[in-house]
């Protein structure tokens, strides 16, 4: 598999508007909400969400009058969102070139959803609660009695086993360079052998666990369930597992540099649930039937693929331009009819924009003591 398809994923999260109370990935917890189901991906040029799907809860697909109320189709049955996750990689997966799928823990800790994934022959670094129990296969084995089977390591949750990692062990990685500065990423990887239901032993997987300062507040994070991470006085970390291999074929080990990119690149969705509530209003609505829900996200996300599109088409002249200016743009170029400011009015402000945005993007990388690469135009400077 080529760079170009592994640095490309599928991204899985949820995301929810008041109507009942049930677990909401994005809030982590459980709170009064209708929750949506999406499907993102990322590239190395840009992340959008691809498709979607609302999670009907099981009382509601077994309430005739509450169907009927919400207008819910008849084909339409309860499926789990992992259900949900499955049906959308099976639409997508063979037209949509990508080298892994990703999730946070709400996905991670179901078994069998992670069965699926490899049976369908698909990589994942998948989130996974901190109690998680797992077996270090790398691990020396405790001495041989002499009588009976020998030994194995001993099973043990992922935070007793980071706990008693040698400080030496972390290794630090450098990911891309962001807008305040390099991404950087503090990880270590083992193999391990997991456990999966009613306590059954599980196939071998790698464990990878992330960590960051608690003083480092620039990474935009879903907000993860309460076991979904554990902290001590200096760093909040974080554990995912990866195959070892899929479909009956065993899978070249990962870099720890592949994994950083896939593992910050699950980040994506969260930025693009902020472009799309911040941009073309995706969460103000205020519906309550299955067609209209469906309509408004349809709708929103047809407009942020335009913009994406637009976006990238002004990045060609310069490269600092950003999706907000492009939709400021566009929306006083429609209100020209009353408010007539004219272009000149719209290219100054723009200029405004892109000039004070330069400026704090050299700031940010100057107190990190590294300089940005230049994204405007000299003419414009």
């Amino acid at each position: 598999m080529n760079r170009a398809s592994t640095d490309r994923c599928f991204l899985y999260a949820c995301s929810g508007n008041p109507v009942k109370r049930q677990w909401c990935g994005h809030r982590g917890k459980v709170d009064n909400c209708q929750v949506g189901v999406f499907m993102g991906y990322v590239s190395a040029h840009d992340h959008a969400l691809l498709d979607f799907r609302l999670s009907l809860p099981a009382e509601w697909a077994r309430d005739e009058q509450r169907r009927q109320a919400c207008h819910v189709p008849l084909e339409v049955r309860y499926h789990t969102r992992h259900e949900q996750c499955l049906e959308m990689l099976d639409a997508w997966g063979k037209q949509v070139p990508h080298g892994w799928v990703t999730g946070d823990d709400e996905f991670g800790r179901h078994t069998r959803f992670r069965q699926a994934l490899r049976e369908r022959g698909e990589r994942y670094v998948l989130g996974v609660p901190c109690t998680t129990m797992m077996r270090d296969l790398e691990a020396p084995r405790p001495e041989y009695s002499g009588r009976g089977r020998r030994p194995k390591a001993p099973w043990q949750s992922v935070t007793d086993w980071r706990k008693a990692l040698h400080p030496t062990a972390w290794r630090r990685l450098t990911v891309r360079d962001g807008e305040k500065g390099p991404v950087v990423i503090e990880m270590v990887k083992r193999r391990v052998q997991t456990r999966i239901e009613h306590k059954r032993t599980g196939p071998h997987e790698w464990l990878v666990v992330t960590r960051r300062p608690l003083t480092d507040d620039r990474t935009l994070e879903p907000r993860a369930s309460r076991d979904a991470t554990d902290q001590d006085e200096h760093h909040r970390y974080h554990y995912y597992l990866t195959p070892t291999g899929v479909s009956a074929a065993q899978l070249q080990e990962p870099s720890l540099d592949e994994l950083a990119r896939v593992i910050k690149a699950g980040a994506c969705i969260e930025a693009s649930f902020k472009r799309g509530k911040g941009e073309v209003g995706m969460d103000e609505y205020q519906v309550r039937t299955w067609h209209g829900w469906h309509h408004h996200m349809a709708l929103s996300l047809m407009a942020v693929w335009f913009l994406i599109g637009e976006t990238h088409q002004g990045q060609q002249v310069t490269p600092a331009l950003t999706l907000p200016q492009v939709r400021y743009g566009l929306s006083v170029l429609l209100l020209e009819v009353y408010c007539a400011p004219g272009i000149d009015y719209i290219c100054r402000h723009v200029h405004r924009q892109l000039m004070r945005n330069e400026l704090a993007r050299f700031y940010h990388h100057r107190t990190r003591k590294c300089m940005p690469p230049r994204k405007l135009r000299r003419d414009i400077q």
